[in-house]
């Protein structure tokens, strides 16, 4: 039996919680909630440092105090959510089916809220060589395992991947009495926030190998080291520049995907940049209804983000279902030179709308354009520019025309 509701949400991290909050607030309330861990909060649970909330509410939270003031609202507000749902399908019509332990639940939506998340690449996904010992973890498993089981993963590791959550993790091993050798990035930068280089890094003189990869796997049961090597400006390991680490633990932190399998069961399209679904300036994709915000649309840097991206999404929401979401444009926003990615990708109104968009590259002294033919809608100059840092435009309405495509790159 199917269920009516205005919308349904499908995630219960912080983009989920946000977006029901503020829907809350608009005076929309027949909302449900889908998580299908056993608590609301996604992977804020187990960020236990500090820096949340300063963007938001302006001041210094750890992970479960941010994720605790949406929670609460929540349960103030009395939104309906289920936790232990697996969401297992999901159609162009807004049919959402969910398996729980009391049975399946079955929706009809008018509109659906994707905010899914994302997932961590794994050995698997970077195809590192060598044996399968026990002892290789997703920085967010060591991360789970450490502040939630209290288990640790191991007493000497080695970081591959320059990404935040590697880097606490270094801070967080040294904190615990672990021994973390260094960490490596095969790429000529890091993939973290600077803050989190000085903080997570620089404070606990933990070197930073830049240009090195894990090239090698040795260990039976247990890992006993790695074989690690310089590449090339190709990504290639140079012959001749292996170097033995002995250690227990290997931490992987080498990219987040955001989580798409139900874009793909739904014929939502797919990005081939951001690997999230393509949108308009609404977080609508091409589908009438179906919503997208958070790290299953692009990943984003700070939780802050995410939450104020998807209270956006729900003033969007709120229009679509009282008829009043403008769409008499058809206009695509492309990727010029220098430019990673770009979201919104699509634009449907002369609405204002926020912009979102990395960098391909480190850049020093760039200047960011966006324009619309000859006509140059909005320049940023930037000191310095880094694609491990989103970088957001707020785009006035009346400044688009009606007609031509919309072209951002970066000189």
């Amino acid at each position: 039996m199917l269920e009516d509701k205005n919308v349904v949400i499908i995630g219960g991290g912080p983009a989920g919680l946000a977006a029901a909050v503020e829907l809350h607030k608009r005076g929309i309330d027949d909302v449900v909630i889908l998580e299908r861990e056993n608590q609301l909060g996604g992977i804020l649970r187990q960020c236990i440092h500090d820096g949340f909330g300063l963007q938001r509410f302006g001041r210094n939270l750890s992970g479960p105090e941010y994720a605790g003031i949406f929670i609460d609202e929540v349960k103030r507000f009395g939104i309906e959510y289920h936790t232990e749902a697996t969401v297992v399908s999901l159609d162009s019509a807004g049919t959402v089916e969910a398996v729980t332990p009391a049975g399946l639940l079955r929706y009809s939506a008018k509109s659906v809220v994707l905010a899914m998340g994302c997932k961590e690449r794994t050995r698997g996904s970077i195809m590192i060589p060598g044996e399968r010992p026990s002892g290789i973890f997703t920085a967010g498993s060591a991360q789970s395992y450490m502040n939630i089981y209290n288990r640790m993963p191991g007493r000497n590791a080695v970081i591959l991947g320059s990404g935040d959550i590697g880097l606490i993790m270094a801070r967080r091993l040294t904190l615990e009495g672990a021994h973390v050798k260094a960490v490596f990035e095969i790429q000529d930068h890091p993939n973290g926030l600077a803050r989190n280089i000085v903080q997570c890094l620089d404070d606990y003189d933990i070197p930073l190998l830049l240009k090195h990869t894990v090239t090698d796997i040795h260990g039976n049961a247990r890992l006993e080291g790695v074989t690690v090597s310089e590449v090339d400006s190709s990504g290639v390991p140079i012959k001749g520049s292996e170097k033995y680490y002995p250690c227990d633990t290997l931490i992987l932190s080498v990219g987040l995907r955001p989580d798409n399998t139900l874009l793909l069961d739904a014929g939502i399209e797919i990005d081939p940049r951001t690997y999230g679904a393509v949108v308009d300036e609404h977080l609508m994709t091409a589908i009438p209804g179906i919503f997208s915000s958070g790290n299953v649309l692009h990943v984003h840097d700070l939780a802050d983000f995410v939450t104020l991206e998807s209270s956006r999404l729900a003033g969007s929401v709120s229009k679509y279902l009282s008829g009043n979401l403008e769409a008499d444009r058809n206009l695509c926003v492309r990727c010029g030179k220098g430019i990673g990615h770009v979201v919104p990708q699509r634009i449907v109104s002369g609405d204002g709308f926020m912009m979102s968009l990395r960098v391909s590259s480190v850049m020093n002294d760039v200047v960011i354009r966006v324009v619309q033919g000859e006509r140059n809608i909005l320049s940023k100059r930037m000191r310095r520019a880094n694609p491990a840092e989103m970088i957001m435009l707020d785009i006035e309405g009346n400044l688009v025309a009606e007609q031509g495509n919309l072209e951002v790159f970066a000189e």
